[in-house]
């Protein structure tokens, strides 16, 4: 077992709790399904989260080619876990009433989720720069954009309970976010050999 390996251990359970919480919601969502209020937009962000979780995910075996760990750098890298574990777990309540208003639950808890979406990038920021130093991966083409307007557009959600807004968010989201996997690197991760 090799050294990430073992601390991608950690990293996979609090990362498969937070894609558990999410898909459990569903689930129990359709279960309730005659008794609680579905609101379109929620199901929108719990796709969303889903698509985010796996992107990161699927970012983090690029650490997989770092040969020297310190605690800190671990530290930094399993607080993204714990961000997303956040940020998914704002989408459902853990135990959901057979009367539970999702549209209700996602404006009083908007604030906190969007906010909690800007740390994630924040953490981001810090992670994709590190793995470009380190050599692990280049840093990406428009990077900064990409991120700066999904900053934006977080702080607004947190902000605002437009609902015109809101719905614009949860279909902009996911264009933007697979759009911009699809242009860049990002979409294959190349090991190299004896990788």
């Amino acid at each position: 077992m090799t050294l990430f390996e073992y601390l991608g251990v950690l990293l996979s359970v609090v990362v498969g709790l937070a894609v558990t919480h999410v898909l459990t919601g569903v689930s129990k969502t359709i279960q309730h399904r005659d008794t609680v209020k579905v609101y379109p937009l929620h199901l929108g962000w719990a796709v969303n989260v889903l698509i985010y979780i796996i992107a990161i995910w699927w970012g983090m075996f690029w650490w997989s080619n770092e040969d020297a760990w310190s605690f800190f750098q671990f530290l930094f890298i399993i607080l993204y876990a714990i961000v997303l574990f956040l940020l998914a777990s704002l989408l459902y309540p853990f135990k959901l009433p057979d009367d539970y208003n999702f549209e209700e639950h996602f404006y009083r808890n908007r604030t906190w989720f969007f906010g909690i979406q800007v740390a994630a990038w924040m953490v981001d920021i810090p992670e994709t720069w590190l793995k470009a130093q380190d050599g692990l991966r280049a840093l990406p083409s428009g990077y900064p954009v990409f991120v700066g307007v999904l900053m934006a557009m977080a702080v607004v959600g947190a902000w605002t309970d437009s609902r015109p807004y809101h719905r614009f968010y949860v279909v902009a989201w996911p264009v933007w976010v697979l759009g911009y996997l699809s242009l860049t690197t990002l979409t294959e991760i190349v090991v190299p050999l004896g990788g």
